[in-house]
């Protein structure tokens, strides 16, 4: 895909997306400024593994958010545009990242 196709979005987010997103963000930024704080503390182990395995799960679903707009608007656009076999492999990529 070409560079220029990455530079803005095909549909910028709306004023609600962006702070239905950035709420989730911060949201897990004080889990994890928690985790922090319970390592401080000497916290039990395993209860820290349970925050962190939430955090994950968070930032999944923040990240698979985030996917299901860009399908939706970016790549949907690219296939339209002639240029989807780029932007599916670049999807796939990224995609192939979050399952790890």
């Amino acid at each position: 895909m070409e560079n220029h196709l990455r530079d803005q979005p095909v549909t910028p987010r709306t004023d609600n997306e962006k702070q239905a997103l950035v709420n989730r963000l911060k949201r897990i930024e004080g889990q994890v400024r928690g985790i922090q704080k319970m390592v401080e503390e000497d916290r039990y182990c395993v209860d820290i593994l349970v925050q962190i395995s939430a955090i994950n799960a968070a930032l999944k679903k923040a990240g698979f958010s985030v996917a299901e707009r860009h399908t939706k608007h970016c790549v949907s656009h690219a296939v339209k545009s002639g240029e989807g076999d780029a932007a599916i492999e670049e999807l796939m990529d990224v995609m192939k990242q979050f399952s790890k």
